[in-house]
């Protein structure tokens, strides 16, 4: 994985410009090159890790995002 100023890139940027455009908009690089987008995906991610713990699971399933 991409590391950018100390934090893992979970995304391929390249496919959130594309998703934008087609929705007829246009990206600023810091949605790109800044950590919000990255820390939202870390947060969904990290609260379903914790739901699957929770019903003692190791799995993460599409339930708990």
């Amino acid at each position: 994985m991409a590391k950018k100023e100390g934090f893992e890139v979970l995304f391929v940027k390249s496919k959130v410009r594309e998703y934008i455009k087609g929705k007829e908009c246009n990206t600023s690089g810091d949605v790109i090159d800044g950590p919000a987008l990255n820390n939202a995906i870390i947060e969904i991610l990290d609260k379903a890790i914790a739901r699957a713990k929770a019903n003692n699971r190791k799995t993460v399933q599409e339930k708990d995002l």
